[in-house]
């Protein structure tokens, strides 16, 4: 068996690679033989530390590549460890193919990076590569095998839905007759679906707000592995409707015996995506949205004209997405950007019904001492004065700042900008269960993360229902503290307490990672 070296900078990383050196040198790693990689295949490469990648996993044979080269070219590539997943979803991820050439200078660089692409397909828990050289050690002919060795999820998400009928727990407890606003169903997700990834979504959701959906996604099916397609359909049917927004607060008609709003959705499109950081979006949106008269009472134009109760519409949409983060569940590194449009237009004479515009930029940048620093910009521009009311929303729907999770701000056009300071407190790779060795389950890893955020906020509202409320048309601020608690497939729970301009603190408990 010929000597591994594990590479990898920095204090941290010398005690990881002696780590895993050490586990590499009882034999779990010898691409040489037929048996060896059987041996490997059964003993998966260990679960990464949640939120972060490591800068380098990746292992050498002794005197590969040879320093005296400039460049070396793949021989083969191997995968092992996906029982489920095909090899060419993963060969899609890579910017390089059996037969290339690469520089010896940044090989290292270059299979991390690849690394990372694969990692954040999120359908392992870790992911390793292992190098090796054709010939006798220190005379290699020019040639390297690499070796793609993961460690599937579990993919198959059953889960029962019991939710709140509301924008967040706050708002929810604030409601009158919150108990009866509960939700409760099955939510089925298929990850990693035939192997290809594909993902099936399937929602059966009765109780308050009665939702039937069916969404597939089909991350490419040319030859090249990069046009891809979704398809979905929804029907929607609640007993209550937010007709309008007075004092900055959510105002609701509800109906125990009818359903004052039902909407049907159905949704074709493609996608354009080169790797997991790179992919464009083009979507055909067909929405029709049915109210009763009961509505009218409230708001005669809730849907844009006096009188109205229906109104179906096109819209396309048009995004891209580069998502150059090191992990998708909690980045520590690294950037994100979206940017695009959507257009929606009328069946009737009517012309186009609107046109909006987003941006949304993040930067997550390390810093010394465990602390890392991360800030998020999100620009929301309409190209009409007038909508109808349920599309006139700016902040507090989706684009939150936090402290206000009890408002909204309606508006055509918001800016938001959130950032916060984060100190790592707690990071477990492994928590022992008894489960048999290489089981999905066997180790939980676990991360605890302290951050400090100040959040903060502008919607600009043309229409005359500005009048009627004071977080429009004006900055808004706040700041707070916050517990993340980062886990298994990337879930992360966030304990965050605010205080907003107006002094009033919150305290909210949510499932996202707010940056």
């Amino acid at each position: 068996m010929p000597l591994l070296l594990a590479l990898r900078g920095g204090v941290a990383g010398r005690k990881r690679s002696a780590w895993l050196g050490a586990w590499l040198l009882l034999g779990l790693l010898q691409p040489a033989s037929v048996s060896a990689q059987a041996r490997l295949s059964n003993t998966p490469p260990p679960v990464l530390l949640p939120g972060q990648s490591p800068d380098s996993l990746i292992v050498f044979s002794a005197g590969c590549p040879d320093s005296v080269r400039r460049r070396v070219r793949v021989h083969r590539i191997l995968i092992l460890g996906n029982a489920k997943t095909r090899p060419r979803v993963l060969l899609a991820e890579l910017d390089f193919a059996e037969g290339d050439s690469l520089e010896v200078n940044d090989l290292r660089a270059r299979l991390e990076i690849n690394r990372r692409r694969v990692f954040n397909l999120q359908l392992f828990h870790a992911v390793l590569w292992q190098v090796s050289c054709r010939g006798r050690e220190g005379v290699s002919g020019g040639d390297i095998t690499l070796t793609l060795i993961v460690r599937e999820r579990w993919y198959l998400f059953p889960v029962p839905i019991f939710s709140l009928a509301e924008r967040n727990l706050r708002a929810w407890a604030a409601r009158p007759d919150h108990w009866q606003r509960v939700d409760y169903g099955l939510h089925l997700v298929q990850n990693n679906f035939r192997g290809a990834n594909e993902q099936l979504t399937l929602n059966l959701q009765h109780g308050f707000d009665r939702k039937y959906e069916l969404f597939y996604t089909i991350p490419y099916f040319d030859r090249r592995r990069r046009l891809g397609l979704s398809v979905g359909a929804s029907l929607r049917q609640s007993h209550s409707l937010d007709y309008a927004t007075f004092a900055d607060r959510l105002q609701t008609y509800r109906s125990p015996s009818d359903f004052p709003l039902r909407r049907v959705a159905l949704s074709a499109g493609l996608r354009w995506r080169h790797t997991i950081e790179r992919l464009t979006r083009l979507t055909l949106n067909y929405r029709t949205d049915h109210i009763t008269d009961s509505v009218l009472q409230f708001n005669p134009r809730y849907l844009g004209r006096t009188g109205v109760t229906q109104r179906a519409f096109l819209e396309l949409e048009i995004y891209r997405t580069v998502n150059r983060r090191n992990t998708f569940g909690y980045p520590l590194t690294g950037s994100y950007l979206e940017f695009g449009g959507r257009f929606r237009f009328s069946p009737g004479p009517n012309g186009p019904l609107e046109g909006q515009l987003d941006v949304n930029y993040a930067r997550y940048i390390p810093l010394p001492r465990q602390f890392y620093y991360a800030a998020e910009i999100q620009l929301q521009g309409r190209l009409t004065r007038t909508v109808a009311y349920p599309d006139n929303r700016a902040l507090g729907y989706g684009n939150t700042v936090r402290g206000y999770e009890l408002y909204v701000a309606d508006g055509q056009q918001a800016v938001t900008v959130r950032q916060g300071l984060s100190r790592r407190l707690l990071s477990v790779a492994r928590l022992p269960l008894p489960t048999r060795a290489g089981s999905r389950f066997g180790d939980v890893p676990l991360a605890l993360y302290l951050n400090l955020f100040a959040d903060a906020g502008l919607a600009l509202d043309a229409s005359a229902a500005a009048r009627q409320n004071t977080l429009v048309n004006r900055p808004l601020g706040s700041a707070g503290l916050g517990l993340h608690l980062v886990t298994y497939y990337d879930r992360v729970v966030v304990l965050e307490a605010a205080l907003n301009h107006r002094r009033q603190p919150t305290l909210v408990l949510t499932a996202n990672f707010p940056i």
